[in-house]
């Protein structure tokens, strides 16, 4: 079964690797995975590209061709570049090793150019090729140049509004698929509502406060996104649960916030309105999650500043 490997940002780096194995398991419940730091490889018939587009912290991936005892290849490993006019190489370095990592890809590139009919091309090539270096174990393998997708624009923003990342990572950690539906009963300025359809995925949003309701429909509209937006109580919610297959949303904090009672008190209502058949991802002041009386499979702190850390729970 092929193999692809994901290189991750560091930043949030349990929940990273924790996305990348939702994603896999979303589409293959057969996948298998392991990690070596930031490395995660991932063992399943979805390609790389796939889990890539989806993915929120990947800083490069690929696909696996094999795993390295050295740096010697032979032509039977570049059959990658067979129909491939250019490549670069490129040397990812995870290991307590040190390396001259300029000297070993110019190395590396020569030695294939003379076993391929590929040449060097450092701007613009049709194919990576990396060897990538941990203290466990070496991989040889390759990605092509991909294009960035597009991000979906706001035309504006609240200083308190959900970090698309964070958005982006909370539906794929409960699995949402294209074509499936997410809800956000307190969906601010339409974060959630954004990465869900950039990535295929329906929505639905609430929010009492006209501002906020006119700032997400503002940030859908500029789009073109097709989001169903509803002004109202975030209760409104349990009478449309036949209509969305999970939840996504930040629950309001501190006594700034635009909510129609006590933050604390909104919150312990809220958890008990969830539906129980339904995917949920929700993110809270820490501290709080421990009043929800709510059985999360996951939790995660996120670091905001020293006066702030969120929750985020994944039921």
């Amino acid at each position: 079964m092929p193999e692809s490997f994901f290189v991750l940002s560091k930043d949030h780096l349990e929940i990273a690797k924790d996305e990348i194995i939702a994603i896999a398991k979303t589409y293959d419940r057969f996948a298998k995975s392991k990690s070596f730091s930031n490395l995660v490889i991932i063992q399943s018939n979805l390609t790389w590209e796939r889990i890539s587009q989806r993915a929120t912290f990947v800083k490069i991936s690929g696909q696996i061709l094999r795993k390295m005892s050295g740096l010697f290849l032979g032509e039977d490993n570049f059959e990658v570049l067979k129909n491939a006019k250019t490549f670069v190489c490129r040397i990812v370095n995870l290991s307590s090793k040190q390396f001259d990592i300029p000297q070993l890809e110019s190395s590396m590139g020569d030695m294939i150019s003379k076993l391929s009919q590929a040449q060097v091309n450092l701007q613009n090539p049709d194919i990576i090729i990396y060897l990538i270096f941990t203290n466990q174990e070496n991989f040889f393998g390759f990605s092509k140049p991909e294009k960035i997708p597009k991000r979906p624009k706001k035309v504006r923003k609240h200083p308190h509004e959900l970090d698309w990342r964070l958005a982006r990572v909370m539906i794929n950690l409960i699995g949402l698929k294209e074509g499936e539906t997410v809800c956000d009963p307190f969906c601010g300025t339409g974060t959630t509502l954004l990465e869900a359809e950039s990535m295929g995925i329906k929505a639905i949003g609430l929010d009492f406060d006209k501002k906020m309701y006119e700032i997400s429909k503002e940030n859908l509209e500029s789009n073109g996104f097709k989001s169903k937006l509803i002004k109202g109580d975030f209760s409104e919610f349990t009478k449309i649960q036949d209509k969305f297959d999970g939840i996504v949303t930040d629950l309001p904090y501190g006594t700034a916030s635009k909510v129609s009672e006590n933050p604390q008190e909104l919150i312990k209502k809220f958890v008990t309105m969830l539906p129980r058949r339904k995917k949920i991802a929700i993110m809270c002041k820490k501290g709080f999650e421990k009043k929800l009386n709510m059985k999360s499979s996951k939790a995660y702190d996120i670091y905001r500043h020293k006066s702030l850390t969120r929750a985020i729970l994944i039921k």
